[in-house]
């Protein structure tokens, strides 16, 4: 790409191995997006106390005309990869997957996708009100308690299965309509009404 990478390296030592292989990649997202005006890459070791060896964690900011597109969160206890290089190829994928719904956006292509994806919510967080989904397609992504249709929001918990629509927001893909399906959410939902509770109500 014409626009310069900015590598830091984050508890750990400079790699000339590892910026070169985030250099490739970096180089390879101007075929998905003509406009790209910065591309800053985080790598970054994750020492943890009660696990062997360290986990990586890469982040990627792209600044494109009139938005920032970051791919790879926050880390947390539940996220982190050991092998870097997957890292790396994992993130630089979500990024690519999200210039290009920011291109066929610019290009009146406002729908995602045609039918809703699916995924299972792998990490609520409900005193927070959200919680993030591994989709289908391998890409995670954030949802809102406000997103869960017939207010299932409640009946959630990790491993539980869902099917969901989405939109690019500021921060990238999110889930604007989220459904539980599966028969732990039938079985919840006659719970509730046995033990006189209305579920469209919690």
């Amino acid at each position: 790409m014409d626009a310069p990478v900015q590598i830091t390296f984050r508890g750990m030592e400079r790699s000339d191995a590892v910026e070169a292989k985030v250099q490739e990649r970096a180089d390879k997202l101007a075929n998905f997006h003509h406009q790209i005006m910065s591309c800053r890459v985080a790598v970054e070791s994750l020492h943890r106390h009660h696990q062997s060896g360290n986990h990586f964690h890469v982040r990627i900011d792209v600044r494109v005309p009139g938005r920032e597109l970051v791919a790879g969160r926050e880390p947390d206890e539940h996220h982190g990869y050991t092998d870097v290089y997957v890292a790396i190829r994992d993130t630089f994928d979500s990024m690519r997957r999200m210039l290009e719904d920011h291109a066929r956006h610019l290009q009146g292509e406002v729908k995602l996708h045609d039918t809703p994806l699916h995924g299972v919510v792998s990490e609520l967080h409900p005193e927070k009100d959200f919680g993030w989904i591994d989709a289908s397609d391998n890409r995670r992504i954030y949802f809102h308690r406000n997103s869960l249709a017939e207010g299932d929001f409640d009946l959630l918990h990790p491993g539980a299965e869902v099917r969901f629509d989405e939109e690019l927001g500021d921060d990238g893909p999110q889930a604007t309509t989220v459904h539980l399906v599966g028969k732990h959410h039938l079985a919840a939902r006659q719970d509730q009404r046995g033990a006189g509770i209305d579920p469209g109500k919690i």
